[in-house]
């Protein structure tokens, strides 16, 4: 073999081992993004995530609002197209939610289709699953959600993602 075949196939060898490895990390951070943990065991934030945000079933809210589940395609009503590639399609609406950090604020989700069950997950920025929660169908579930630090937060239901998405925004305290 010549020197410059060698040089080549070195020089191959190192592109595939880099590429690879970008596949395997690329693999690790989607599972962890997208499945969380115990397969659809629900739960709150635990002490580490309650750093971020606190949330509890009940409690005095300075703030409230609604988020829906629409369809977007779904068997009943198609397009049939639609239906056979990406399987039926959803939505939260509204998509962004805008909060002030220490503020308690009244999140009720409310799902509106009688035979699909939806889940909610909030991730943090580095995309662990902060919550994860079931939304039964035809079904009203509240949450008092305090932020803790401000920024930008994912959140997604698990089984329609990456369309029933959307982000939550944490605004400095609101001045008197």
């Amino acid at each position: 073999m010549t020197s410059a075949t060698m040089r080549s196939t070195h020089t191959i060898k190192n592109a595939l081992g880099a590429a690879l490895l970008m596949l395997v990390c690329a693999g690790v951070v989607f599972a962890a993004s997208s499945m969380p943990p115990g397969d659809r065991h629900f739960y709150l934030p635990d002490p580490a995530a309650s750093k971020i945000v606190t949330v509890t079933r009940e409690g005095n809210a300075e703030a409230e609002l609604t988020v829906v589940t629409q369809p977007v395609a779904i068997k009943e009503t198609g397009p049939r197209e639609t239906i056979g590639k990406f399987g039926e399609v959803y939505a939260f609406s509204p998509q962004t939610i805008i909060v002030h950090r220490d503020e308690p604020t009244m999140i009720t989700f409310w799902n509106l289709q009688p035979d699909d069950d939806h889940d909610f997950a909030l991730l943090a920025s580095d995309l662990s699953v902060l919550m994860y929660v079931d939304l039964p169908p035809l079904t009203k579930t509240s949450y008092v959600f305090t932020f803790h630090k401000d920024g930008l937060l994912d959140f997604k239901c698990m089984q329609h993602q990456p369309a029933m998405s959307g982000q939550i925004l944490v605004l400095p305290p609101a001045r008197p």
